[in-house]
């Protein structure tokens, strides 16, 4: 079999490595417990994480075993690494609730059903009961406070102010990684490279305290091509939870990614083989990159929300934009008739379908040329919908090229 660190490598995941002859030979050599950290800050995984999930996916198909661990104690303080601020503090409650769907959400893309199959625990377990003075002597020795400052996830915190709260972040990650090693023999820890410094100072920990041998991997964020974020809207961030990003949506974000980012999503976000995708995105050899981006929002909507999700938002964009295919999958809002009585104005019907935030959201669209009703441009923000424009049974809103919404009088 392959060494999944070569797999890594050739799909330009890794980023970082303590010792990368060892950590691959480590790899290679037999089944590896490794883990990730989520800290559960919302009630759904994103598409950030989910690069993280692939990674967790190649190395559990190579045969190791992956531990998720659920931040529910170090969510309590909050992470300041990639932070211009301090993160929102959530309740115990919060926390525990966003906890318990981030651990369903991984059941779709790990296997937890047999004695070597993955772990998912809570670090809520052991932070939480931690005797702080004890904690201090046990621990606090082991950490430099002149080498903490010179992480990078203090770094950009120091001009605009570091709480010592967040400062407590990487002692409690650190402890985690020597946690899981005493109870599952976890040797390796990976994550984003943002998680460096972080990463590192657990493996420190563990050479400390245990005088065992245990290693960091990093590998990229997911950006596009000119370095910024993947998995951003205009309205917020692109979920991996079907109520809260609709795989219709899900599909046409990757339908319509930047031509630059095609290759690189493929290699990171799917399974095809390297060759493959090297066919379908290389246009100096006749390559239709709009092909390609078919076959990229495909395989990661029926990746994360499987393959019947994928066919419909498929055919729901064919309906669309292909000219083929049924309107039955294209996202829709039934008004109730009460509400919508015998008419109702524009601003009021986006805002009841989920197409604006604010009215003057509203507003500047339609001032902008943004919206069109039934395919037809809307510009006057006064315009009074009635009920011959559902004539189809339904009224076609569109925002922008590519946003699409049926609204239903039910």
């Amino acid at each position: 079999m392959d060494n999944v660190f070569d797999t890594l490598k050739e799909r330009g995941f890794i980023e970082q490595s303590t010792n990368e002859e060892q950590v691959r030979e480590l790899l290679g050599k037999g089944p590896v417990t490794f883990y990730i950290g989520f800290d559960p800050t919302a009630d759904s995984l994103h598409v950030g994480h989910f690069i993280q999930i692939i990674v967790m996916m190649h190395m559990q198909r190579a045969g190791h075993r992956p531990i998720a661990l659920l931040g529910g104690g170090t969510t309590m303080v909050g992470d300041p690494s990639g932070r211009t601020d301090m993160r929102r503090m959530l309740t115990k409650e919060q926390i525990a609730a966003n906890a318990a769907k981030f651990k369903t959400q991984f059941s779709r893309f790990l296997r937890f059903d047999d004695k070597d199959g993955a772990i998912m625990v809570n670090n809520a377990e052991w932070l939480l009961p931690l005797n702080y003075i004890d904690f201090l002597r046990d621990y606090g020795s082991m950490f430099s406070v002149n080498r903490m400052l010179t992480a990078e996830c203090f770094k950009t915190r120091l001009e605009k102010g570091l709480t010592f709260l967040e400062f407590n972040y990487m002692l409690m990650q650190s402890y985690d990684f020597l946690e899981l090693y005493r109870r599952y023999g976890a040797v390796l820890q990976l994550g984003g490279n943002d998680q460096w410094s972080n990463i590192l100072s657990g493996a420190d920990l563990i050479r400390r305290v245990e005088g065992a041998e245990a290693h960091a991997l990093t590998f990229s964020l997911l950006t596009n091509s000119a370095g910024k974020k993947m998995g951003k809207t205009e309205s917020g961030a692109v979920w991996l939870d079907p109520q809260k990003t609709s795989p219709y949506e899900f599909y046409q974000y990757w339908r319509n990614i930047d031509d630059a980012d095609v290759a690189k999503c493929l290699a990171l976000l799917t399974f095809l083989p390297m060759e493959q995708i090297r066919q379908l995105t290389d246009t100096s050899a006749g390559a239709d990159i709009n092909k390609a981006k078919e076959v990229l929002a495909n395989e990661l909507t029926t990746l994360v929300h499987g393959a019947d999700e994928a066919a419909k938002a498929q055919a729901a964009a064919q309906a669309l934009f292909g000219g083929g295919g049924n309107m039955d999958n294209v996202p829709s809002t039934t008004i109730p008739a009460v509400d919508f009585g015998s008419g109702m104005d524009i601003i009021s019907l986006l805002s009841a379908c989920g197409l604006i935030s604010s009215n003057s959201e509203g507003r500047r669209l339609i001032k902008d040329g943004g919206i069109y009703l039934n395919n037809e441009r809307i510009n006057d923000i006064s315009v009074i919908v009635d009920k011959k424009a559902f004539d189809l049974g339904y009224a076609l809103l569109r925002k922008g090229k590519k946003i699409y919404h049926k609204a239903i009088i039910g």
